[in-house]
């Protein structure tokens, strides 16, 4: 969809727009169903990229300590947890820049995900930077979906990262697309963008061919120590504000889960409910996100009641979304 598409959408009145967006989800979602994700950090702190909202990079001092790699059997029994409270999707995260064929520690994650997928829910990645060869081997150790945010738009990243490029993210989610694995792929709001970033952001995700199988939108968390952790509401996102985008994500990408991610603790039910309805239907689900807060599993389930949705079951045979033959493969590598 292009920027003065989603820039007329975006300036509808709020209820048209929500309307319009549920039209869209009721044709492609109809069944009120939830995806219900766990997210693990399996490695944490310690990064040498300097994201500037992050509270694992080693650059800030945000109280987060450098840790190793998690033992598998760790791993599994987190694993089995997430399973046993309604989990569909098991997401496992590691801060580091990325991951290379022939190191230990890639031995590592393989076997660890060879493991988590024999367990009966949907797996998925982020690990960083891959090159082909690993995102080959990813699937077929059993990953079925990897996230890699491109988080705002190409204009404004480089305010945000300076460690890599927005075309880097770009070529390993064409490596990823290339080894037949989906892509979990949104932002983040509240990161200094303004409207214009984040419809040029929503522009990108949805030129992407294939588009994303999901579709990550997070709000800021200001973490004291890093840049963007400033103690004032200068990077606070209004809630219509996310309202809208969650709208605006459902219309330009409709095959995607739009998943509500980090800065649901900060959200009161009846948001979370509006969200649900302007087409939201994918939650990180569990006690913590990688290394902030996220509303209890029995918190959201009671929600879930309350609204009539329900949990979508995993699909341990998701076949990645396929390129529409009649336009560019998007990301392109540089």
């Amino acid at each position: 969809m292009q920027f003065d598409e989603l820039s007329q959408l975006y300036n509808l009145p709020l209820f048209d727009l929500i309307q319009r967006a549920r039209k869209v989800h009721e044709a492609h979602w109809p069944k009120n169903e939830v995806q219900l994700c766990t997210l693990l950090s399996i490695k944490t702190g310690g990064c040498s990229e300097d994201c500037s909202y992050c509270a694992q990079s080693a650059r800030y001092s945000t109280g987060v300590s450098a840790e190793s790699l998690m033992d598998k059997d760790e791993v599994l029994q987190q694993a089995h947890l997430a399973k046993s409270q309604g989990a569909t999707r098991f997401c496992m995260g590691a801060a580091w820049k990325g991951l290379r064929d022939g190191t230990q520690r890639f031995e590592k994650v393989l076997d660890i995900v060879s493991s988590v997928s024999r367990l009966g829910m949907e797996v998925c990645t982020t690990l960083g930077e891959l090159g082909e060869t690993e995102a080959v081997k990813l699937k077929q150790a059993g990953v079925t979906a990897y996230n890699h945010n491109i988080d705002t738009s190409p204009e404004h990243y480089p305010d945000i990262v300076t460690t890599h490029t927005f075309q880097d993210r770009l070529n390993t989610l064409r490596h990823v697309q290339d080894a037949g694995i989906s892509v979990c792929c949104g932002g983040i709001l509240g990161l200094g963008e303004g409207r214009d970033d984040r419809l040029r952001m929503l522009e990108v995700l949805s030129s992407f061919n294939p588009q994303p199988e999901s579709v990550p939108i997070n709000s800021l968390v200001p973490i004291a120590g890093t840049p963007m952790g400033d103690s004032d509401d200068s990077h606070q996102v209004d809630s219509f504000e996310i309202v809208r985008m969650i709208a605006l994500a459902r219309i330009a990408l409709p095959k995607a889960k739009v998943r509500l991610a980090a800065g649901r603790l900060q959200m009161n039910q009846e948001l979370q409910a509006l969200c649900f309805f302007a087409g939201a239907n994918s939650i990180f689900y569990g006690e913590k996100l990688l290394t902030t807060g996220n509303p209890q599993a029995k918190a959201d389930l009671a929600l879930m009641a309350k609204l009539g949705l329900k949990p979508l079951e995993p699909n341990l045979h998701l076949e990645a979304p396929q390129p529409d033959e009649s336009r560019p493969l998007s990301p392109a590598l540089a």
